[in-house]
């Protein structure tokens, strides 16, 4: 019968200490990463808020696992679907609600609709991103912006209406720059390295 090795109160210590450092390395590791990509796509796109940036990564713990950029980009893109499909989810609330102006029934039926194709877009882009077909994947979330755009415009039709998705189509319109903002670094990277 073979003894079992008790670990010592010190060695207990020492292996949680050692723990805890990589833990909080990796986390400075990733919020430094998550500081100067954000403050590359504030610099090159005046409509992306470096607050905005590091607060939608910050609020995603997924971003305290990336170890790069090209990591960095799938999350944003994937923080910018999970929006898409809350605002879908959103809109689909309000057009059940009885009361509704005709008007903004008709906006709202028709921010759903780009929101809807939106949501199939992501699947493509995301494929396109992790094949690292960069300049494909930079269409489609130009296209998803457009949504959020058109989605705005949309209730500006009338004087006297006032969009109830102004913020979250704002959100969507910055986080989807966020996301283009990562691909197209990366994309120059890739011409950088001869790799095309």
């Amino acid at each position: 019968m073979s003894k079992q090795r008790k670990m010592s109160p010190s060695s207990f210590l020492l292996l949680f200490l050692t723990i805890i450092l990589c833990s909080f390395n990796q986390f400075v590791d990733a919020n430094h990463l998550i500081q100067q990509t954000c403050k590359n796509c504030s610099k090159n796109d005046p409509n992306i808020s470096y607050k905005f940036c590091t607060t939608s990564f910050q609020s995603d713990r997924r971003s305290q696992c990336a170890q790069n950029l090209e990591e960095l980009g799938l999350l944003s893109i994937k923080i910018t679907r999970h929006n898409v499909t809350n605002t879908c989810d959103y809109i689909k609330d309000l057009l059940k609600k009885k009361d509704k102006d005709p008007f903004i029934k008709e906006c709202l039926n028709d921010c759903l609709d780009v929101y809807s194709d939106a949501i199939t877009t992501f699947r493509e882009a995301i494929r396109d991103y992790k094949a690292k077909r960069y300049e494909d994947c930079n269409f489609k979330l130009s296209s998803i912006i457009d949504a959020s755009t058109t989605c705005e415009d949309g209730f500006k039709q009338k004087n006297d209406v006032t969009s109830p998705l102004t913020k979250r189509n704002k959100n969507v319109f910055q986080l989807s720059a966020i996301a283009l903002s990562i691909v197209n670094m990366l994309n120059v990277d890739k011409l950088n390295d001869g790799t095309l």
